[in-house]
């Protein structure tokens, strides 16, 4: 087990994106605007994060078009759902008073 924060996933909005996304099913995608919603984010802002995530391999951006108009999906990844479980097994630790996990 990771015994360190993940710094990719500790910052808020990205904390967030990542929750968001493990609370739908595995292999389940979530249209931008929604997660927009969810998040409680800009356009701009919650773009850069995603691009964040999907370098780490943490979550994948799938774009097309519908009827002429764009469409954008992002998943989380098998990678992602693991890194999002290690950080809050850490956070947890941590708030236990445990600290680290050895």
């Amino acid at each position: 087990m990771n015994t360190e924060f993940n710094e990719v996933i500790h910052q808020p909005l990205r904390l967030r994106i990542m929750a968001a996304l493990h609370a739908l099913p595995p292999r389940a995608a979530v249209e931008f605007p929604r997660l927009k919603s969810l998040v409680e984010a800009t356009d701009g802002n919650l773009g850069a994060h995603l691009a964040t995530l999907e370098q780490a391999g943490y979550v994948r951006i799938e774009k097309d078009f519908i009827d002429r108009k764009p469409r954008t999906r992002i998943t989380l990844t098998r990678d992602g759902r693991r890194a999002l479980a290690e950080h809050v097994a850490h956070l947890r630790h941590v708030l236990e008073g445990v600290g680290a996990p050895q």
